[in-house]
């Protein structure tokens, strides 16, 4: 079964991984100047670097959908710059996982694949969709929406160890961001983690950098650049969170009640 997933940040290579290890073969799309901030776990990563690995697994970038899907059904992540979807048909895939995350939908219809799925706002099943799940961290983590949406974009991030919104950490100004520490420093609050146009960006709570973007992206003044993990346990920045994970979970319940893997759904 081959899966195309629009984006290729944390949460939709946690899909990935969940994926994979079910033996989907994966095709990821991204924009060719990523913005994901947990890069240690993001395959579009592959597209800055040629090519990336997300705990025990492999992506690689891909010039052509025929390179992509060679790749991709030898086992590899195939990762294509491709924010339009253009490569779709010439893919043909079996699935299709919009996980831009965008909390809107940037172009997805249900007519792009046999199954679609939408992760996180912006998406109603069935109407634009054939399912929807779930990305607000809490008690519906994870759930598959067969009729309905998620729950709407509250802007506010998640809470983790009793920290929410002052554990993310924003760009100060608009100009070209400059990391001073890496992904996986140990950090108190008031460590400076970046400059923007000359402004630092200061460590707001205690703990580890858990993601933090690369030299030379372009930001705006409040724009995510990373964030702090207040658990400060170093060996997390490597690997796919709870959140990602829960997600791709629900993403593969609904691979399989769609498709009918397992028989008719209940």
């Amino acid at each position: 079964m081959l899966v195309v997933i629009r984006g290729a940040g944390d949460l939709a290579s946690g899909i990935a991984v969940r994926l994979h290890r079910a033996g989907c073969a994966i095709c990821m799309l991204d924009i060719a100047v990523p913005t994901a901030v947990r890069r240690t776990v993001a395959f579009s990563e592959a597209i800055r670097l040629g090519e990336t690995q997300v705990e025990d697994i492999e992506g690689k970038l891909a010039s052509s959908p025929e390179e992509a899907l060679a790749l991709a059904h030898a086992g590899t992540i195939a990762v294509l710059v491709d924010p339009e979807g253009a490569t779709i048909p010439a893919l043909h895939p079996d699935v299709l996982v919009d996980a831009i995350l965008a909390k809107r939908n940037l172009g997805t219809t249900k007519d792009m694949a046999p199954v679609v799925i939408g992760v996180g706002p912006g998406f109603t099943a069935p109407v634009v969709c054939h399912a929807c799940v779930e990305t607000k961290r809490g008690h519906e983590l994870g759930r598959v929406y067969y009729e309905g949406s998620p729950i709407p974009n509250t802007g506010v991030p998640g809470m983790i160890a009793g920290h929410a919104a002052d554990r993310v950490l924003r760009a100060p100004a608009d100009g070209i961001f400059e990391p001073v520490l890496e992904i996986g420093d140990v950090v108190s609050a008031g460590d400076i983690a970046a400059t923007v146009a000359g402004v630092p960006l200061p460590c707001t709570i205690d703990g580890v950098i858990r993601g933090l973007l690369q030299e030379g992206v372009p930001v705006t003044k409040g724009m995510k650049s990373g964030d702090i993990d207040p658990r400060g346990i170093v060996e997390h920045c490597f690997t796919v969170s709870d959140k990602a994970r829960a997600i791709g979970g629900g993403v593969l319940e609904a691979i399989c009640g769609l498709s009918g893997t397992f028989g008719k759904r209940m």
